[in-house]
């Protein structure tokens, strides 16, 4: 696929340059300048881009199906949201469904449940109560999954009184609450909106819904399930659940049964409550359960942006010394979690961090890297040594961050005393104006 190999680097005005129609070319050189030809060979270049999480060109891919005149199927339009649901791009995912009915493409359960899973994504509970009316309109039936994936987006967004009346309602039509529900619910409880209810009365609620989910039952077996899985979409991402970016690793990162246990972890970090952090590692250990790396890191996150290194670098010592797999990820989020405030002690265990990890053989992904270095790149006073060497870690993979990253870091070079010459800030200097020219500097930039 010439589309797939050649989109390295490329805005969002790829497609268009590539697929532009030549009307005067012969059928030879169309041919070769084309990518595909039918349904099914875009409905492939839909799945690579969304694989290669370039969602912001799907658009373009459909733009070129009409052009050629290639009659979207049911597949295509399924592919195209969900590659949408996963770029979190809302906008894009109502165009596709707007187009679909167009052509008197009715959606079914499954894509609706895309579509509101995509504005739990977005946070915008009104939208996906809205598409629960449509459905309600066209006499498409919602499933378990449906009133899961609404309840999940309403809880994005903190609507508590919203997500318990969805409760409410599964209770009335005989579907029980499962580990997803209660999920929804330490989320809601989590992101509402604050008001004179304490993060400690918080916190509270969040270890009660963690000890009442353990008598969770069975919602009603979904039929789109299986669908799911064949568009490559987990329960977990598909209700937006903190650990879907996870699921899919090797075992012992993420144990799917802790699923109530890992948002309740993560809104305690969230909410730097170390009280009940602990309060939950001990209901965990009463369950007779061990943490998984997911909640190592949360664990972790809570102790570090609550300001207690010294029990942040004891919870990750105590794992590396468990024999269990060390993770590349344990480490990022020790380095994270020891910048924050940018102590000198801090900067200091980050950069060490770092330096370990780099001889372990542990490398950085792009993701990685540019939050690392936007992290870091936030030091005012020391020798802004940790960015310098989180940027040396990349350059020597060959990674060029991203413009946001790059521009945190210019200006952090900029605001010390560097002579004008100097190699590094020569090199970051052309990798941001070169950043700017490709992508612009206004608010649509990446």
């Amino acid at each position: 696929m010439k589309l797939v190999r050649a989109i390295t680097g490329y805005n969002r005005s790829l497609l268009r340059a590539l697929g532009r129609r030549y009307f005067a070319a012969s059928t030879e050189e169309y041919a070769k300048r084309n990518y595909a030809n039918n349904a099914s060979e875009y409905n492939t270049v839909v799945a690579s881009l969304t694989a290669q999480r370039r969602h912001i060109l799907l658009r373009d891919v459909y733009d070129d199906m009409m052009l050629d005149g290639v009659q979207p199927t049911r597949d295509v339009f399924h592919s195209l949201i969900v590659g949408t649901m996963k770029g979190a791009r809302m906008q894009d995912a109502f165009y596709f469904r707007d187009q679909m009915k167009a052509m008197g493409l009715l959606p079914d359960v499954a894509l609706y449940n895309f579509l509101i899973s995509t504005c739990g994504k977005c946070k915008n509970s009104e939208h996906a109560i809205h598409i629960l009316e449509e459905m309600k309109i066209n006499q498409v039936k919602p499933t378990g999954q449906t009133y899961i994936c609404l309840l999940n987006a309403c809880a994005a967004v903190g609507r508590v009184d919203r997500v318990y009346a969805i409760v409410r309602d599964m209770t009335a039509a005989g579907l029980g609450l499962n580990k997803f529900c209660y999920a929804g619910l330490i989320a809601a409880n989590r992101n509402k909106t604050p008001d004179a209810t304490s993060t400690d009365d918080i916190a509270t609620k969040i270890i009660e819904l963690v000890e009442q989910s353990k008598g969770w039952s069975s919602v009603e077996a979904p039929s789109d399930i299986a669908e799911n899985v064949m568009m490559g979409v987990s329960e977990e991402e598909l209700y937006n659940i903190p650990t879907a970016e996870y699921v899919h690793r090797r075992a012992g990162f993420v144990n799917r049964q802790l699923t109530v246990y890992h948002v309740a972890f993560h809104a305690l970090a969230d909410l730097q409550n170390i009280e009940a952090t602990d309060t939950l590692l001990e209901m965990l250990k009463k369950d007779g359960k061990s943490p998984d790396v997911f909640i190592v890191m949360q664990t972790m996150r809570c102790y570090l942006h609550s300001g207690d290194i010294d029990r942040g670098l004891k919870t990750f010592e105590d794992y590396m010394n468990s024999g269990k797999p060390p993770v590349v990820e344990l480490y990022v989020a020790l380095v994270e979690g020891a910048m924050v405030g940018y102590t000198p002690r801090g900067m200091q265990l980050a950069q060490d961090t770092l330096v370990n990890m780099n001889s372990r053989g542990f490398f950085l992904s792009i993701k990685m890297g540019n939050d690392l270095l936007l992290a870091a790149s936030g030091e005012k006073t020391g020798g802004y040594t940790t960015a310098n060497y989180i940027w040396d870690l990349m350059q020597a993979r060959k990674m060029t961050p991203s413009l946001p990253a790059v521009e945190a870091y210019y200006n952090g070079l900029k605001e010390r005393e560097i002579p004008e010459d100097d190699p590094r800030l020569m090199l970051v200097s052309r990798t941001y104006n070169d950043l700017r020219r490709r992508f612009g500097s206004g608010p649509g930039r990446p």
